[in-house]
């Protein structure tokens, strides 16, 4: 756990609560309902077309700043919503001239999830600046500051504003004073602002305090508090930081506010009203921005999740919302969400077992793709990820902590880690993207996007080019009721029932395939995740039946896996690269895919020596673990 040392113990030992107030001051506000506040709750697929209209009243609030881009966004917009993520911040930069616009850039990762090359680096952040970036909000996950460096020259370069971030986490190797040692060699580095960036809401109220009190003394440049309200901690850990001496502070609009989004602008702005923190920004101003969010929220339901409340849980398992949901749709994928409980528990050994790294991309990815597999192979590391391999390898940077060696030995056997900078092993990566896209009607933005995310960016401009770019269909927003209620047999989803006096609270989640005319159907009773066998001895309509599966749908695509050469991936992936052909021979632990899952890309190897019989994916393709990948002979 993180070291608390406050000004005063009582006489048992315990923190004293005396607090000294930091002397009166304006307190800045960033609003981040435009990245964060959408990627936390809605699976980040707010459209342009939504923030464009009320960008104009957010320009006249007087934010410090308003965080914008960056972060999933820009994977999010090519993806999904078939947006250039160039052309939305072009839009947004016109719409909104007299604010700073922010954004957040994860290091050498920039807004992928792996390591670039320092050319990709350098030419993302004069594109960004170019097309309107004012503030670069640049964090590491490792807090390795090698993976800071490169960006933070390249935003000053440019001649814009640098904010690095220290990566808040809890753990046996993190205190208040090693944090206070990173912000003081990212001073060093060059930093206009530091922003205290706790991504998981672990940041305690009287912990914010001590921090920001103790980073007031060490450092000189402004500071900023970037806080999630998952563990419901939120708001109080803003107020005792700005007791503390607090600069800045995030919020979010109220409609896009709470859960595992951020302290509610509005409320933040009434809180200090009249106090010496005073913002100084208008409440009514707000009412017709959040009657804007209010609405647009509602066209993005299908994207709401049941993970994305205030869960008190976090302070265990430390796992940020959106890992929390990322985990759950890998397991409904696989029909075991029932084995949540499992994973959960399962995140933070793992986390033990890397070095205690701060759950947020990619590490958060990497530790709960590992947690997954370790609870659905039904052994600890019988499937090792690329990813894994790559970060005991030092590829990611180094580790917080120790890391367990039998683990280690495991994932990268006689291969040793790196000691230098893991981008000094890069090399350039711009040149080839160029020569991809010579004599094609692209922008220099188009080769960047290309060299961050190649396979998704071939797609967006092929579709760009014939006209085709649609976005995936949002589901029509569900009505007050329903129009021929009387036709239909409902079938109740949320629902109290009361046995022998006693009333349990019922949530039905979802449900699994049905095998042997038996259905997994996985509640929550009084919030508790548990999963029901059911035989239907009767059924009768609710709202739209389900389809029975006929024809080619029926059956199924790629064999079952049944014999020692046959292929498959380990987690529910996207087909990123085909590494063999027809006849080719491959040795045993040969990578012959690599697969896309939880956005992280890996390898996966042959399992024997043979010849490749039979190919059944091409790039693109969406793959299960049950299915013949490749066939070996």
């Amino acid at each position: 756990m993180a070291t608390r040392k406050p000004t005063k113990t009582s006489g048992k030992g315990k923190p004293g609560l005396d607090v000294t107030p930091a002397p009166g001051k304006k307190l800045l506000i960033t609003d981040v309902a435009l990245r964060d506040g959408h990627q936390s709750l809605l699976a980040t697929r707010m459209r342009t077309e939504d923030m464009l209209p009320i960008a104009q009243e957010l320009d006249a609030i007087g934010y410090w700043s308003l965080e914008v881009w960056g972060g999933a966004t820009f994977d999010t917009c090519l993806r999904f919503l078939k947006e250039d993520p160039w052309e939305r911040l072009r839009a947004l930069r016109a719409a909104m001239p007299n604010t700073r616009l922010q954004m957040l850039l994860r290091g050498q990762n920039v807004v992928g999830y792996r390591h670039y090359a320092d050319d990709v680096v350098a030419r993302f952040v004069e594109r960004s600046a170019t097309n309107g970036i004012d503030v670069f909000r640049i964090f590491d996950a490792l807090n390795d500051i090698r993976n800071i460096e490169h960006s933070v020259r390249c935003v000053k370069d440019q001649g814009k504003h640098v904010e690095a971030s220290l990566c808040y986490t809890v753990s046996p190797v993190h205190t208040l004073d090693s944090f206070v040692s990173f912000a003081k060699r990212l001073e060093d580095l060059g930093t206009d602002t530091l922003c205290i960036k706790d991504m998981a809401g672990l940041l305690a109220p009287m912990d914010a305090y001590h921090l920001v009190k103790k980073l007031k003394v060490a450092v000189k440049v402004p500071i900023h508090l970037h806080t999630h309200y998952t563990s419901g901690m939120a708001s109080m850990s803003s107020l005792m930081a700005i007791l503390g001496g607090l600069d800045i502070l995030d919020t979010s609009m109220s409609p896009l506010a709470g859960g595992t989004s951020h302290p509610p602008t509005e409320t933040m702005v009434a809180a200090l009203r009249g106090t010496p923190y005073d913002t100084g920004l208008q409440l009514p101003r707000f009412i017709p921005i959040a009657e804007h969010f209010r609405a647009a929220r509602k066209k993005y339901h299908q994207f709401e999740s049941d993970f994305t409340g205030v869960d008190a849980e976090i302070l265990t398992s430390q796992i940020p919302g959106g890992m929390l949901s990322n985990l759950a749709a890998q397991l409904a994928e696989q029909n075991a969400l029932e084995k949540m409980r499992d994973v959960l528990e399962e995140v933070p050994r793992v986390r033990k077992d890397m070095g205690y790294p701060p759950l947020v991309t990619p590490s958060s990815q990497i530790v709960g793709s590992q947690a997954t597999l370790n609870v659905l192979t039904g052994e600890r590391y019988k499937v090792i990820t690329t990813e894994t391999k790559n970060y005991f390898l030092g590829l990611y940077g180094k580790p917080p902590g120790p890391v367990s060696k039998e683990v280690s030995a495991r994932a990268i056997g006689d291969e040793r880690p790196i000691k230098g900078r893991p981008a000094d092993r890069l090399e350039p990566e711009l040149p080839a993207a160029i020569k991809e896209l010579a004599g094609k009607p692209t922008s220099p933005e188009d080769v960047v996007s290309l060299a961050l995310f190649p396979t998704i960016a071939r797609e967006f401009f092929e579709a760009r080019e014939k006209g085709e770019l649609k976005p995936e269909p949002l589901a029509p927003v569900p009505e007050a009721g329903p129009k021929v209620a009387h036709e239909l047999h409902l079938a109740p989803i949320d629902f109290n029932v009361t046995v022998h006096g006693e009333t349990y609270h019922i949530q039905v989640s979802g449900s699994g395939r049905k095998e042997d005319g038996r259905k997994p159907y996985y509640i929550r009773i009084n919030d508790k995740l548990e999963e029901v066998q059911l035989e239907p001895i009767q059924e009768v309509l609710a709202g739209v039946p389900e389809a029975p599966a006929t024809g080619d749908k029926a059956k199924p695509k790629r064999p079952k896996p049944s014999k020692p050469g046959d292929i498959a991936s380990p987690m529910p992936g996207r087909v990123v690269k085909v590494l063999v052909a027809k006849g080719d021979k491959v040795k045993a632990e040969d990578p012959v895919l690599i697969i896309e899952a939880m956005k992280m890309e890996n390898r996966v190897p042959s399992p024997i020596a043979g010849t490749v019989a039979a190919l059944y994916v091409n790039e693109g393709d969406d793959v299960k673990p049950d299915e013949t990948l490749v066939q070996l002979e």
